[in-house]
């Protein structure tokens, strides 16, 4: 049986990611907290799986991430993996929220995970508050996980942040490899193609997608390095 040639479908791929955490993401009373408190309070249950949070952590661990700005909230579960990998006392993780409701409720995760002085939230439209940070030192690592329609602008201000030889991470850019069906043109994954143009041209940064299955289904990232 040639089992690379297979179909499989979200259930096998929920299956493999339960086993392979089975080995290699503890229990986790704080982020079993937060994933249940942002249900709870009736945020949509789409942030990242386990197995991706702990990647975040540990490309935030590899790069000695000291800075850190996330473009989405949410509930505060992807920032909690990548706040717990800064070791400098004096580290942030910047995170930008649009909703008022998400980010009390990721205050309140980022409270019981004792991250309230390391994860700091500004409220507002994203490209905005971007727009509007100029701090002292650059960032280490930006993760963009919010309206896709908006990447290419994201990605504009993220270079503009990052520090040179940082990293800046695309989220949900394949889509169930609807960004690369023509025929499909919706204004969230015209915003991925938009982004992928961008990233063609400019010759300040390498980038490569990553396409990935699992729980949260058939997705994936790109993964850039500002030059």
């Amino acid at each position: 049986m040639d089992y690379f040639n297979v179909a499989t479908s979200v259930v096998d791929w929920t299956k493999s990611d339960d086993y392979h955490n089975s080995f290699l993401i503890a229990q986790d009373e704080v982020l079993d907290f937060a994933v249940k408190n942002a249900v709870d309070r009736g945020l949509p249950d789409i942030a990242v799986s386990p197995a991706q949070g702990k990647f975040l952590n540990l490309v935030a661990q590899s790069i000695g991430a000291k800075r850190i700005l996330e473009v989405g909230t949410l509930g505060g579960y992807s920032a909690i993996w990548m706040g717990r990998a800064i070791q400098a006392e004096d580290g942030v993780l910047v995170t930008l929220e649009i909703s008022e409701t998400h980010a009390k409720v990721a205050k309140e995760n980022f409270t019981k995970a004792g991250l309230d002085n390391k994860c700091k939230v500004i409220v507002g439209p994203a490209h905005e508050s971007m727009i509007n940070l100029h701090p002292n030192e650059p960032f280490d690592l930006v993760f963009i996980d919010a309206d896709k329609k908006s990447y290419p602008q994201y990605f504009a201000e993220a270079k503009r942040l990052v520090k040179k030889g940082g990293v800046i991470i695309f989220d949900n850019v394949v889509r169930y490899g609807k960004v690369s069906d023509l025929s499909v043109n919706d204004v969230n994954t015209v915003g991925i193609r938009n982004l992928l143009a961008a990233l063609k041209e400019d010759k300040e940064v390498e980038a490569t997608t990553i396409a990935t299955v699992g729980e949260r289904g058939y997705d994936g990232f790109t993964y850039a390095v500002r030059k």
